[in-house]
């Protein structure tokens, strides 16, 4: 079978080919959006286990991942050692769970006046000020 003399072959040249990715990306679907961030922070709870040793333990709601929830539980480690008059504290542990939308962790902080040696250490007044600006609750 012959084809028509009028038919166009397409692409006809490199030019041509230039515009098939256009083409093509209008035809697929839109990229699909991230979900806005909107954290429900839920309070905390501190227990002074020592004289320098804090628990706290802290739930929110709409948390992206463990993360987020961590990040709650500084801030309110930070501003805690704030209220007891010291100037650092250092992480020891978090334990992060997630049930039915709502995570928890459960903290553990060493907090001292001085800087204290280790690798997870926070300066609690930076770190309450930081917090404060990027709108998490502390204590």
């Amino acid at each position: 079978m012959q084809r028509p003399a009028n038919r166009r072959r397409w692409p006809r040249n490199e030019a041509d080919c230039a515009d098939i990715p256009l083409a093509l990306a209008a035809c697929a679907p839109p990229a699909p959006q991230a979900e806005e961030f909107r954290p429900g922070y839920r309070g905390v709870e501190t227990i002074l286990l020592d004289r320098d040793l804090v628990q706290l333990n802290v739930a929110m709601t709409g948390a992206r991942d463990s993360a987020d929830v961590e990040k709650y539980a500084e801030c309110a480690a930070a501003q805690y050692t704030l209220i007891r008059d010291y100037g650092f504290a250092r992480h020891l542990r978090t334990k992060v769970t997630e049930e039915g939308g709502v995570w928890s962790a459960d903290a553990v902080y060493t907090i001292s006046p001085t800087l204290p040696d280790g690798l997870a250490v926070i300066d609690a007044t930076s770190t309450t000020a930081a917090c404060k600006e990027a709108g998490i609750p502390t204590v």
